[in-house]
């Protein structure tokens, strides 16, 4: 975050200074009191059952020299009415004053946005000081606090936008307009949220409509719904994917045994070859949309294509681990969809081995198509694992879908328990759901 005393964020909030207004924030602003960084800022919201406020003090202790909140704190503290307001109105004020050297980036999609945000921060961070959205914080307090963590310096700034409802996207770029918005897919993810896919991308388009002047807008050539967002845009528009006709082309995509994509990406002008330390093929297609980002703001094709060849995925997104065992765990908990769980099952079965199991939770916000998405994943998982597990009475229409041989365990402390004792030497286990089914649990006691 750039150097701000709290009478100058007062003055931008339309806020009120408790304790010393010279006081200068020249840390990140965080949510959580623990993790307060020297000379922080903590953001104190008053919830339903915890009313961070009262965690000023265990900020402090943690480095934060002050509060943005509603009520006085012992730290010195901005007094707001909304705290959220404030932050976004903060964030958007930092960024602005920026805006003349830093390039912004916006990714969104149904599935695959953290994926390539963190790729497309590799690709960036080669060409100069990138600043990237940490792990999933893409909604309206994510997005503000990735925003503040900007400096002088910073010249890339990348941001996961995401959404639940019509208008989130909109709102977020209303924050801060992406000179370069990549756009990867429109799928079902939260479809009991938005009702339809065509909201769903209405949605999504939401990102391309809220283009920076002189931005650029970078589509999935693969996905008929993302391509027909050229319409919603007179800036230009660079394209991604498999598609004879993509900008960005990706070609000749092979797996080698655990399953890590090598690839071409070609575009008029250049062609390069790429092997990613990633698990999954679906990362040559997200490497591609990082790849024509990158090169749409500047960054050459060989240069960009040499940093994705090191680059590493955010927690808990198809993350390799070898177990005492000897079995191998691709841990994908951090969450799930029906495309995103494909994505993993097609991974899972590209993996050389002995056993594949699917240990899969449940996929939330379906809507009243839920137990059927269920169980036509169930169907596509029998036919690329060995061994398909359902953890928890929701997920059980997977295991219908899977048939014969599939089981279905009570919870994840059975789903341990099981595991533990039949996993053996080559084994691979993938273990996927939503994040609230807390899957993460399952993989961490294996680990």
């Amino acid at each position: 975050m750039i150097p701000l005393s709290l009478g100058e964020i007062a003055d931008v909030v339309g806020g009120k200074v408790e304790g010393d207004s010279s006081v200068t924030v020249t840390a990140p602003a965080v949510l959580d009191s623990r993790q307060a960084e020297p000379g922080g800022l903590f953001v104190a919201f008053t919830g339903e059952r915890t009313d961070g406020h009262d965690y000023a003090e265990q900020a402090g202790r943690a480095g934060a020299v002050a509060v943005l909140g509603c009520r006085a704190t012992p730290l010195p503290t901005v007094v707001v009415q909304d705290a959220r307001a404030a932050l976004q109105t903060l964030a958007a004020q930092v960024v602005a004053r920026l805006r003349d050297g830093l390039t912004v980036f916006a990714v969104t999609g149904s599935q695959g946005k953290t994926g390539t945000k963190d790729l497309l921060a590799a690709a960036l961070s080669a060409a100069g000081p990138t600043v990237a959205t940490v792990g999933s914080l893409n909604n309206e307090l994510g997005v503000p606090l990735t925003m503040l963590r900007a400096q002088a310096a910073t010249r890339f700034l990348v941001l996961e936008m995401g959404a639940r409802h019509v208008g989130d996207i909109a709102a977020l770029t209303g924050l801060v307009a992406p000179d370069i918005a990549v756009v990867l897919n429109v799928g079902v993810a939260h479809l009991g949220e938005f009702g339809s896919r065509a909201a769903i991308a209405r949605t999504k388009g939401e990102l391309v409509q809220g283009l920076a002047p002189g931005g650029t807008a970078v589509l999935n050539a693969d996905d008929p719904r993302v391509v027909a967002m050229r319409a919603l845009t007179d800036r230009p528009v660079s394209t991604f994917g498999r598609a004879v006709h993509a900008d960005v082309r990706v070609l000749d995509v092979a797996l080698d045994r655990l399953g890590r994509p090598s690839c071409t990406l070609r575009t008029v002008a250049a062609s390069a070859h790429l092997t990613l330390p990633l698990v999954g093929a679906h990362q040559a297609l997200n490497a591609s949309a990082a790849a024509a980002a990158a090169l749409a703001a500047g960054v050459p094709l060989d240069r960009a294509t040499a940093a994705l060849a090191t680059a590493s995925l955010s927690p808990w997104r198809m993350e390799p681990r070898d177990l005492a065992c000897g079995a191998v765990l691709l841990n994908d908990s951090y969450n799930a969809n029906p495309d995103s769980t494909r994505a993993a099952l097609d991974a899972l079965a590209a993996v050389e081995g002995g056993r594949r199991i699917a240990v899969l939770g449940e996929m939330l916000e379906l809507g009243e198509d839920s137990a059927a998405e269920h169980h036509a994943v169930g169907a596509y998982a029998a036919a690329r694992a060995d061994l398909v597990v359902a953890v928890g009475e929701a997920a059980r229409p997977i295991a219908d879908g899977a048939g014969e041989g599939a089981m279905v365990l009570a919870d994840n402390a059975t789903a341990v328990d099981w595991l533990r004792g039949h996993l053996t030497r080559d084994d691979v286990v993938l273990v996927k759901a939503s994040r609230g089914a807390r899957l993460d649990e399952v993989a961490a006691a294996l680990a």
